[in-house]
């Protein structure tokens, strides 16, 4: 199978200046407290606030202040060094192409499908996730949130626990597959009046609570395969008309 992969930046994701920006200082933290360390630890430095004899008031006040400075810096820096090393790799990550579902399994889908992943269909639209180009037309496949961070699946939206523990409303999964395989339909047969291609939609997921509708299918991870394979070939999706949505699609990411 061959994969088209979107090269744009997802929207929301971090940009490559958010993670060297976050790199950075998080090294500059890091290296400024282990030079106090050393300072403090190896090279004397609170030796020249040790009065000796009987110390002026000055004296206490910078002793007290540089042995603060020598305790609190190096465990505030490094901290707080790490803190930011940890969110520049968390930035990087989320840059990383997310691996879609069909993708995952190109190894057993056949040559003659291929998969694009962030379709842009018109400007200022949300993406289409994954779409499967086949010799039955074209399929929309997203996936489905976790089903432990889902708190409640409502007809028309669900609510999702977040990883910052917040809880966010979400349209529902099934419905918005079921719109985005509508929206697929309508842009690659704009231009037909004899020809609809047929589009198909489906949900990929281990939520044990989300059924099938007519519109959208609900596929385990591994059944996504043969969900495509068992799907009717389209006869009028001759070989010049889906060159030109292949087309069309590569145009669009």
């Amino acid at each position: 199978m061959q994969v088209i992969a979107s090269s744009r930046a997802a929207s929301g994701r971090p940009s490559r200046v958010q993670v060297v920006s976050a790199f950075s200082v998080g090294a500059i933290l890091v290296g400024a407290s282990l030079t106090v360390l050393y300072l403090v630890f190896a090279a004397g430095f609170l030796n020249q606030f040790t009065p000796a004899g009987r110390p002026t008031t000055y004296q206490v006040v910078s002793g007290a202040l540089a042995w603060a400075f020598a305790l609190v810096a190096p465990a505030a820096g490094g901290l707080l060094g790490i803190t930011r090393l940890a969110t520049a790799f968390e930035r990087y990550r989320a840059r990383r192409p997310r691996v879609t579902p069909a993708v995952r399994l190109a190894r057993a889908i056949g040559d003659d499908h291929i998969v694009a992943t962030g379709v842009t269909l018109a400007e200022g639209s949300r993406d289409i996730p994954e779409l499967v180009i086949g010799p039955f037309g074209a399929a929309v496949i997203e996936e489905l949130p976790d089903a432990s961070s889902v708190m409640s699946r409502g007809v028309r939206s669900w609510e999702v626990r977040t990883g910052n523990g917040h809880v966010r409303t979400i349209e529902n999964p099934l419905e918005r597959a079921t719109r985005d395989g509508d929206r697929v339909r309508s842009w690659l047969s704009s231009d037909e009046t004899d020809h609809i291609l047929k589009v198909y939609a489906a949900v990929v997921g281990n939520d044990p609570h989300v059924e099938r509708t007519a519109a959208c299918a609900v596929l385990a991870p591994d059944q996504v395969a043969e969900w495509l394979t068992s799907l009717a070939p389209q006869r009028s999706l001759d070989g010049g008309r889906r060159e030109r949505i292949i087309r069309q699609v590569r145009a669009a990411i």
